[in-house]
């Protein structure tokens, strides 16, 4: 016998066999039972998503001489005509090689005659955006007005080549991406009828390679059984179509739960080992927290897209991480993404990056630290917990990050300046609490004023130094942007600034500078500290605000 590939062998051949387009089935079927038949149908969306197939599916329904309930009865003449590609009343044009003024001429002509046997004369143009714009010019009033039982079906996958008078010409129907489930749901069913085993790793590893196209998935699931035989199993699909194993990714979530170091390079080595592209190891990672996070917030697995056999995995992360933990991990990651597009050495890029996201300090440990300084009344437990406190905050500074959860609760600690000292000092000290507010209304603006400092305050103008141009740029452009950190600046400084951005590091200016007071910092932790311990939270507090970082 014949071999036929699964996506022929397995193409669908009525409407409730088109997976993953139910709005456009239903109504097409509607229609039909209706005789509520359009003279002209526009259907776009991605490629192999069953914009073609739903075209023949239509033409063989209307031209049926036994419909049941909107479906073609696949079992009279007509309907074997159409199957065996005989039917004359069904006419497939391509539209990528009839493009030309002349094809269409001869089509127009050809529109004329009624159909041969069949109650419909139907016309299928694929890749209809390829036609030129004289092919276009020449259709219109064909299209506009066909001949009576004339019916025109157009698919395309790029809709914004077609001019908007062809479009308003035609009843237009937009195909979806289909699902990962449901791909992987198909491809279960076409596996189980042909008797062949396949896991669900396996058939996940197959559904996010063909991104969202069934008929992708069906060729790359031929693939594998030509590669793998009856012994199907998640190792070789992956090593025959080049994807990086998920078990990498928890790797490095485990590896920042255990502090261990070692897995960053054990990651880039077998990232290098496998001929793995470092760009969509980055993608997949985020996509890998993306999970996480979405574990942490519903304490469920539904919008996970991910082989079953991970789900007990994601969930057993929801208490090891806490929302900021992701925030931060995600806000890193996507930075480094796009510093990865002009890095020069991709694989030390990476190693860098997780050896900073294995150094990450969980958010729960310093407001743990924080609560213990609060409550206990050991005095040596304190400076315990004090220089765990200096340590950790120390370490995210370093590593470039600010937790947000420590912000909101250090905030609490430091006493506002007297009304009127409107002095650099006085904002830099208290420029995290700025940035916080800002983010608290707009957490976009927040983001590119990450790793800011105050320079400069002249008359109502404050010089600021943001991290790269990009960011003096989107600020700078955005009037509701310079208009919330007007507001806020007047909130929390009692002064309205004019705000103006550098990212030049070398900028040198004189500022406008008091004696920086420490004997009123702290409040809120206890009044039995010494004096050697206020001054070590006091050093933090400044820490936060200031320029210098690495001490």
């Amino acid at each position: 016998m014949k071999y036929i590939v699964t996506a022929l062998k397995w193409r669908p051949q009525t409407f409730e066999e088109v997976v993953g387009q139910e709005h456009i089935s239903r109504t097409l079927k509607n229609a039909i039972q209706n005789n509520r038949i359009a003279h002209a149908y526009l259907f776009t969306g991605p490629r192999g998503v069953g914009k073609t197939t739903t075209a023949r599916i239509l033409a063989k329904t209307l031209n049926c001489s036994n419909p049941n309930n909107g479906n073609p009865c696949n079992k009279c003449a007509m309907c074997a005509s159409f199957n065996n590609s005989q039917s004359l009343d069904v006419i497939e044009i391509d539209g990528a090689s009839n493009r030309r003024i002349e094809e269409i001429r001869t089509l127009r002509e050809s529109v004329k005659y009624a159909p041969t046997k069949g109650e419909y004369k139907v016309y299928i143009i694929d890749e209809v955006h390829m036609l030129t714009t004289e092919s276009f010019n020449a259709l219109l009033k064909t299209l506009e007005e066909p001949p009576d039982k004339t019916i025109f079906i157009f698919a395309t996958t790029d809709i914004h080549k077609v001019p908007p008078t062809i479009i308003s010409r035609c009843q237009r129907f937009d195909f979806r991406r289909i699902e990962l489930n449901t791909i992987k749901n198909t491809l279960k069913k076409i596996a189980d009828a042909e008797k062949i085993p396949i896991d669900d790793k396996s058939l996940t590893i197959i559904a996010k390679k063909a991104d969202g196209a069934l008929r992708d998935a069906e060729g790359l699931f031929d693939q594998v059984i030509a590669f793998c035989g009856n012994n199907i199993n998640p190792k070789d699909v992956a090593m025959m179509l080049n994807l990086i194993d998920d078990e990498i990714y928890f790797s490095v979530s485990d590896a920042m739960l255990q502090k261990k170091f070692s897995e960053a390079f054990q990651i880039s080595q077998t990232l290098y080992d496998n001929g793995w592209n470092f760009v969509d190891f980055l993608n997949g990672l985020i996509e890998h927290f993306r999970n996480i996070m979405t574990v942490i917030i519903r304490k469920n697995t539904d919008l996970v897209e991910s082989a079953e056999i991970f789900y007990a995995k994601y969930l057993s992360y929801a208490d090891e991480f806490s929302e900021a933990d992701i925030l931060r991990i995600l806000n890193y990651l996507n930075r480094t993404q796009y510093e990865l597009k002009s890095a020069q050495n991709h694989r030390l890029k990476i190693e860098v990056a997780l050896c900073h996201l294995i150094g990450l300090e969980k958010t729960a440990v310093i407001s743990e630290v924080l609560q213990k300084l609060s409550s206990d009344n050991n005095s040596s437990q304190k400076k315990k917990y004090a220089d765990e406190l200096d340590n950790s905050v120390k370490k995210n500074l370093s590593e470039g990050h600010k937790s947000e959860l420590f912000q909101s609760e250090i905030k609490n600690m430091v006493l506002n300046e007297p009304n009127g000292n409107e002095n650099i000092n006085f904002i830099t000290r208290n420029w995290i609490r700025f940035i916080d507010s800002v983010n608290s209304e707009k957490f976009t603006l927040g983001s590119h004023l990450l790793n800011s400092n105050p320079i400069e305050i002249s008359d109502d103008k404050i010089l600021v130094q943001l991290e790269t141009k990009d960011d003096i740029d989107i600020i700078s452009g955005n009037k509701s942007y310079l208009t919330c950190l007007q507001k806020k600046s007047e909130e929390l400084f009692r002064r309205k600034f004019n705000f103006e951005f550098t990212s030049n590091p070398q900028i040198t200016i004189e500022k406008k500078t008091l004696p920086i007071k420490t004997n009123n910092v702290i409040s809120n932790i206890g009044e039995d500290f010494s004096d050697e311990e206020n001054s070590i939270i006091n050093a933090i507090i400044n820490e936060l605000g200031g320029k210098e970082v690495n001490k």
